[in-house]
């Protein structure tokens, strides 16, 4: 083969390996998809607001706090306005640009990091608390998972729930007495995991509970039909899409996922679309 043939072979191979890293990033991230209408209320998944932990299995639970204050701020620099999501379902006249932020479980971060951020951009949240937190929560979807990481994860106290209430930033939605995987209960013992929930959280903080949030997003009719005979008016998943509210279901609000290991532009094409790539 002579020079000229070889250099044409080598510019042809990093030209074809070009092409497939554009093509392998175009799938992953799918820039190039159209916003979802802008009217639309996004409703984003958090659960921690923390630095990671070495090698451990959930950091992408785990939002850096450098990096939920660049998303509060890319937010409200974009014309977002932050709503709790009981404001989704009790009539509320949304803004043309809407937010809304959502925590699941019950974390101490979420008062020790992620309050005093919020504080800083004028936003509010929805914490779906795990009624009990002393030892009876679950990380679990099956009985033989080994890893209680989330299990052991500093979680709030009455005491520190009462204080972010106080603060009128916070609202609170169902989520279970134990983080329960609904599905593997019986109709009793879902049914109660779902209303004593409620009942509990309601008596012990003075603040009705308007909204119920899956735990592990997972669900059937009947865990619908148990939500909503709770007395709860709308409830969220994790099926990540932007919530169209002509024609979703108030009680499966899909949410949008906040990846602890995704940076901005990540996070900005899932406000565009609801997705970061071509599947999630």
């Amino acid at each position: 083969m002579n020079l000229f043939a070889l250099q044409t072979v080598v510019l042809s191979s990093s030209a074809i390996a070009t092409m497939l890293v554009a093509v392998g990033l175009s799938c992953r991230y799918a820039w190039w998809k159209p916003p979802v209408n802008w009217s639309m209320p996004r409703v984003l998944m958090y659960h921690m607001v923390s630095p990671h932990r070495k090698k451990a299995r959930f950091n992408k639970l785990r939002v850096l706090p450098e990096r939920f204050e660049e998303q509060l701020a890319w937010l409200q620099e974009n014309g977002f306005q932050f709503v709790f999501a009981s404001q989704l379902c009790d009539g509320t006249k949304l803004p043309g640009k809407t937010v809304c932020l959502t925590f699941d479980d019950g974390y101490a971060d979420n008062l020790l990091i992620a309050d005093p951020i919020m504080e800083k951009y004028g936003a509010v949240g929805t914490l779906y608390l795990v009624e009990d937190r002393s030892g009876g929560w679950s990380s679990k979807k099956k009985s033989h998972h080994e890893d209680d990481e989330l299990a052991s994860e500093p979680k709030l106290t009455d005491l520190q729930v009462e204080q972010m209430l106080q603060s009128g930033r916070w609202e609170l939605g169902g989520h279970t007495v134990t983080h329960a995987n609904l599905p593997n209960l019986d109709g009793d013992e879902a049914a109660r995991e779902i209303t004593d929930s409620r009942n509990r959280l309601t008596e012990q903080f003075g603040q009705e509970l308007k909204t119920f949030a899956y735990p592990f997003g997972l669900l059937g009719d009947r865990e619908v039909r148990l939500a909503r005979e709770a007395g709860y008016s709308a409830a969220v998943t994790t099926e990540p899409r932007i919530y169209d509210a002509a024609h979703d279901d108030l009680m499966m609000i899909p949410r949008i996922k906040v990846s602890g290991t995704e940076g901005m532009a990540a996070f900005a094409i899932r406000i565009r679309t609801g997705q970061r790539g071509l599947l999630k």
